[in-house]
């Protein structure tokens, strides 16, 4: 055996105490490190075209009245999330904190229950509320009838009342486009959120900044966005997307007329 010494200063008792205590501490962040928190991944999810069709079905399908053919897109955009139930751990948080294609969110902004079965029902009950009022909106702002115009919405499994404002342009642009025998989008990729209600009134959503990014990915040049959502929305903004903040469904269309004919248009 060595005689070697060790130093005073290693085998002093505060330093002891120091290293003891150093110790416990690298242990509690080890279990910290696995332990579930109350948070939700998510990341850009999917766009449907509300013009066009999703998993092939037509997403809008209307009768009781002539439909046009469209071009361009009108994009509702979503967000991803790990599945209800399940929770999150500290690194897996904390990398995606630094990683700007994802976001941790509390899982009560995500999920109104933690039932996974009873998530999805809120969700799926939110998607049906929110087609039935952007038919209302739409129907109403075209000064047509909901007893004899019928519009059918099809978004396979997507949940949220998100898709509102985009459902509701859809709808106007199926039936009437700009008025003049053009289209809403003026032939381009405009994609956009938001909740909309039966006024036309269109309201936050959360999320914005992983939507913009899905609406880039999918190549919308345009995004529509409840006004209050503006600052939200030019963190990590994806270069050539152009913010149009909105109120209500008029004011989505006058926005969309206002770019296809060089007019003012509102900007974040």
């Amino acid at each position: 055996m060595s005689d070697t010494k060790l130093p005073k200063a290693l085998t002093a008792p505060r330093t002891r105490a120091l290293a003891l205590c150093g110790v416990l501490v690298a242990a509690l962040f080890g279990v910290a490190a696995f332990v579930p928190l109350p948070y939700t991944l998510t990341w850009p999810g999917v766009t449907a075209d509300t013009l066009g069709s999703y998993q092939g079905a037509p997403v809008l399908t209307i009768t009781g009245a002539p439909v046009r053919t469209t071009d361009g897109e009108l994009r509702m955009v979503t967000i991803s999330a790990t599945n209800p139930g399940e929770k999150t751990t500290f690194w897996r948080s904390l990398k995606a904190w630094f990683d700007q294609d994802e976001a941790i969110r509390p899982t009560e902004t995500v999920y109104p229950q933690d039932d996974p079965a009873k998530a999805e029902e809120v969700t799926a009950q939110q998607m049906t509320e929110s087609q039935d009022s952007a038919t209302t909106a739409a129907l109403s702002y075209l000064h047509l009838s909901p007893a004899q115009v019928k519009v059918k919405v099809d978004l396979g499994d997507i949940g949220g009342p998100s898709a509102g404002q985009m459902l509701a342009l859809g709808i106007v642009d199926k039936l009437a486009g700009d008025g003049k025998g053009g289209d809403l989008t003026g032939g381009v990729k405009v994609a956009g959120t938001g909740t909309i209600d039966d006024q036309g009134v269109i309201g936050p959503v959360g999320g914005v900044p992983l939507k913009t990014q899905a609406a880039a990915r999918d190549g919308a040049t345009v995004f529509l966005l409840p006004k209050d959502e503006c600052a939200d929305a030019k963190v990590n903004l994806p270069g050539g997307l152009r913010l149009v903040p909105v109120g209500t469904l008029g004011e989505s269309i006058s926005a969309l007329d206002a770019l296809r004919n060089g007019g003012t248009v509102p900007a974040c």
